[in-house]
């Protein structure tokens, strides 16, 4: 590099470009779109900073599949992300257990879809854009910016190679699993969780197919056992001929080679003869309950930087966007009060906790349970569980098996009693730490005493199913 060079480049960094705006959104995903819609709906500043380029941007891996399609924030109208729905006639689950040799149809409550997920994106971005909310693409976050009080000011990136300083009364922070940005904040004056680390996220690939011929479980979500307890190979049908095959697992197992195990499973399906492989993507992805606090003074984080995702499923696009809306609309009261305390921020959340964030904790026992189980005895137990009870562990936090059902399931499963006898006593637990997240607290301060509590239930759920802590 030549001297003229260097000296640019040095200025450059030296005089960063200035942003002035009222709300920074990192991150183009659903969080950070249905956020931004909702602060520019509302007439205030928004820009959404993403590290993609326009053309790629909503290009995230994901298993395509929509519950809760019937529900979504008003910010981005239903209606804008209709077309990317390209199958609507899912309606259940199909489990494949080829250790039992069953295949278990499991009623799914609430509207399904199955989507193009870039599609999708696109149209997400669209919707926020036509909000008001301004794209910033090819933008990619170095720092966090903060005042000498601890509280969050905004973000410093790079556009081009020149440095872009991003001044904003509140930074929500869209950024992803495992955000770049929650190295960056020092959360010691906040309650945000910094209770965060690799073991707690999956590690999943996918590849959308064409195969020649219709399958016949088009209108299924298909589930599948991976090699290990913590794990599952997934096919979601967009299409009758267009799949979305992949294969996620627990990063507490040993690392598994994602690609070569989901081919190998691929090839020894016979509706997959013949196929075409049209794009292929993978990423990280929470499967831990949500952040016991999203909140620091000027900073919220959304979807799965919060681990605002279905622990069982790896299910987060509604959730995302009702985060993202919650988020934003707490940033307006933020900005009408000019008061951007965690005091202040703190509604958001509750109402992520009253929403599902109990809820997605309750599931994490399963998961826990999980990882603790030899894969061939958990698939024994799934497979003597009745279909509506093992929907409602799944997506519900909670299900009715009662003791009646629990000695109505053990005489028709002999040699599973023991996994199903713990089953009941972590189903039990489950309930009480769900009870106890409806009791989620209304203040920063009361929050220490409400997790000590919630730490008591965690402990007893460990002993039960003898896993390793996870938190």
């Amino acid at each position: 590099m030549s001297t003229d060079e260097n000296e640019t480049a040095e200025g450059s960094s030296a005089n960063p470009r200035t942003e002035s705006v009222d709300v920074v959104v990192v991150g183009a995903g659903t969080s950070g779109c249905y956020a931004a819609a909702t602060i520019a709906n509302a007439g205030y500043d928004v820009a959404v900073v993403e590290r993609k380029s326009a053309e790629e941007a909503g290009h995230i891996a994901c298993g395509d599949a929509l519950k809760g399609a019937d529900a979504f924030p008003d910010a981005i109208p239903k209606s804008q992300i209709e077309p990317a729905f390209t199958n609507t006639e899912v309606d259940h689950g199909r489990f494949e257990i080829p250790q039992e040799d069953t295949v278990l149809d499991i009623p799914v409550p609430g509207e399904l879809a199955v989507i193009d997920r870039w599609e999708y994106g696109r149209l997400i971005i669209e919707g926020a854009d036509e909000a008001g909310a301004e794209f910033h693409y090819d933008t990619v976050v170095q720092d966090v910016t903060q005042d000498d009080d601890g509280v969050v000011t905004g973000i410093r990136a790079k556009h081009d190679g020149d440095v872009v300083e991003y001044d904003a009364d509140v930074v929500i922070d869209g950024a992803g699993a495992l955000s770049l940005l929650q190295d960056k904040v020092d959360f010691s004056d906040a309650t945000f969780d910094t209770n965060v680390s690799y073991s707690q996220f999956c590690s999943a690939y996918r590849e959308v197919v064409e195969v020649p011929e219709p399958v016949e479980w088009s209108d299924a979500l298909v589930f599948k056992p991976a090699d290990v307890a913590a794990g599952y190979v997934w096919y979601f049908p967009r299409t009758e001929t267009e799949i979305n095959a992949g294969l996620g697992f627990q990063m507490t197992e040993e690392p598994m080679k994602l690609v070569d195990d989901l081919k190998k499973d691929l090839r020894a399906r016979p509706e997959f003869e013949g196929a075409e492989v049209v794009d292929k993507l993978g990423a990280a992805l929470p499967t831990r309950r949500p952040y016991d606090s999203a909140t620091a003074p000027g900073y919220m984080a959304v979807g799965d930087a919060a681990a605002h995702v279905n622990p069982t499923t790896g299910g987060g696009i509604a959730g995302a966007a009702y985060a993202g809306a919650y988020a934003g609309e707490q940033a307006i009261v933020a900005l009408e009060d000019d008061d951007v305390s965690e005091e202040t921020l703190w509604r958001y959340n509750q109402r992520v906790m009253d929403h599902f964030g109990g809820r997605y904790a309750s599931l994490d026992v399963y998961n826990i349970l999980s990882t603790a189980v030899d894969v061939d005895d958990l698939m024994g137990l799934i497979a003597s569980l009745p279909g509506e009870n093992l929907a409602e562990a799944l997506y519900s936090g909670t299900t009715s098996f009662s003791p009646a059902l629990l000695l109505q399931t053990a005489v028709s499963s002999y040699g599973h009693w023991g996994q199903i006898w713990n089953f009941f006593k972590v189903k039990r637990l489950a309930d009480e730490l769900m009870a106890h997240y409806d009791r989620y607290p209304t203040r920063p301060s009361a929050l220490a005493g409400w997790q000590d509590e919630r730490d008591r239930i965690m402990d007893e759920i460990y002993e039960v199913t003898g896993a390793d802590p996870k938190y």
